[in-house]
């Protein structure tokens, strides 16, 4: 459908509210968000296995504040379906600062999807969001909001765990540093369960996240789709996580690569990683200890390395070559990174569990793996020498900047895809011994990480 009919039939999207229960030792979450005149939807988080003893160490008022936010980054996945002018906050009080960081959030947040559906949000009054003094629902939000403080919170580490090589780096690290730390998993997939497994971690910490299945039918109907910032999603989760269970730190797995956008649309550059970047991460920072919670440190481990210098680390750990998965097409969901036909990987026919071999993220995971690993190992991991692809030819050409732009996925920087394809014939690069300052580690983080490039 086109922008400009959808815009017009639905020129509201309104966040209603939010509900929990408790089941168990499990909270339910359900949001509910509607675009007048004909759709609603409900979502659902589930936040696993929260002791008592710790959920009463979280005033309502506050708990009720962390929920709210989930619903703010949450309803982005459903406004995106018809891009509405206004969004109408009824769930809780937001003030101009606030309103002025969710809307720069989405303007860069959604770039690719401004993109890719030819959506033009630099006009004026693209997007309105305006939040009602007095919520609908009285006990749900706050009219005004503060931070909780919990400087008693215990000294351990969240490492949210996606899968891939980085977060593998990031675990062993802490584990050799003996960094008391936990695993957190949302929606866990089985090549996240053989890489705990192996880790020999502490049981994780479970979320499991329902998107509304109008999402997926409205889709199908031709309303609009495309990526979202899943990783702001993550933040504001780990943070109402570490909050229940007592958490200090949460240590991402993000790297300096991801700082690198990929192509410039109506005058603005569009960053597929936009929000595992460090101008996300130093924008959420602040905003999570003056309105969440101001004792949690969110921040990247591996902020200050390229993807290129964290496969080297990572060829150091043979035992996960069998067990990381970082494929976007081998398992497609709505949890994450969301391509534009809004299919589940099952109808897209996706092999779930198997690198495809034919897309950028395996390609450049490939080539940066080549250079340590080498190429029998390499080979072995993929099912085949992806550089002998001829068909592979014109992503190879993008991510080396030859041909149009940077893919859309979560690959490297054009300049160390280049050293990595030079690095098969040298045996070392002064990227590989790069530290990147601008970073959110704690002093004792940012040692134990230096350690393990020198």
């Amino acid at each position: 459908m086109k922008i400009e009919m959808l815009r017009k039939k639905y020129p509201h999207f309104f966040y209603r509210g939010y509900t929990t229960k408790r089941s168990g030792d499990d909270l339910h979450i359900f949001f509910d968000f509607a675009m007048p005149p004909d759709i609603t939807f409900r979502p659902k988080v589930v936040v696993k296995n929260v002791p008592q003893k710790l959920l009463s160490l979280v005033k309502q008022p506050e708990l009720d504040n962390l929920i709210f936010h989930l619903g703010l980054i949450e309803m982005i996945s459903y406004w995106k379906a018809t891009a509405s002018p206004k969004i109408v906050v009824e769930a809780g009080s937001l003030n101009k600062d606030q309103i002025a960081w969710f809307k720069d959030l989405i303007f860069q947040g959604m770039g690719e999807y401004f993109f890719q559906n030819k959506i033009d949000f630099t006009k004026r009054n693209f997007l309105k969001i305006t939040s009602l003094v007095k919520p609908n629902y009285p006990h749900l939000g706050r009219t005004k909001i503060t931070s909780l403080v919990r400087p008693s919170l215990q000294q351990r580490v969240i490492v949210p765990v996606g899968g891939g090589k980085d977060a593998v780096v990031t675990l062993e690290l802490l584990k050799k540093a003996k960094v008391s730390m936990r695993p957190f998993l949302l929606n866990p997939k089985k090549e996240q369960l053989h890489i705990l497994s192996l880790a020999k971690t502490e049981k994780p910490i479970v979320v499991e996240r329902t998107i509304d299945p109008k999402l997926l039918e409205l889709n199908k109907k031709g309303y609009l789709n495309g990526h979202t910032p899943f990783s702001a999603y993550l933040a504001f989760l780990t943070v109402l996580v570490g909050t229940l269970f007592d958490y200090k730190y949460i240590a991402l797995s993000n790297e300096r690569s991801s700082n690198e956008g990929n192509v410039r649309y109506q005058g603005k550059v569009i960053n597929h990683q936009y929000s595992k970047s460090f101008d996300f991460e130093k924008k959420f920072r602040p905003y999570s200890k003056k309105y969440l919670i101001k004792d949690i440190e969110y921040f990247s481990f591996l902020r200050p390395l390229y993807e290129l210098q964290i496969a080297r680390i990572f060829s150091k750990y043979p035992k996960y070559f069998s067990a990381f998965l970082s494929c976007n097409e081998a398992h497609k969901t709505y949890s994450g990174i969301q391509k534009p036909t809004g299919l589940p990987a099952e109808a897209q026919g996706a092999k779930a569990g198997k690198w495809c071999g034919k897309c950028a993220k395996c390609l450049f995971v490939f080539l940066v793996l080549y250079p340590f690993v080498g190429e029998k190992r390499t080979t072995a991991i993929f099912k085949k020498n992806l550089l002998e692809d001829k068909k592979l030819g014109p992503l190879l050409d993008e991510l080396t900047g030859k041909r149009k732009f940077k893919p859309f996925e979560c690959v490297g920087t054009i300049a160390e895809t280049r050293v990595a394809l030079a690095l098969q014939k040298a045996k070392d690069h002064v990227m590989l011994h790069s530290w990147n300052s601008q970073h959110s580690l704690p002093r004792k983080f940012e040692h134990i990480l230096k350690k393990a490039i020198l």
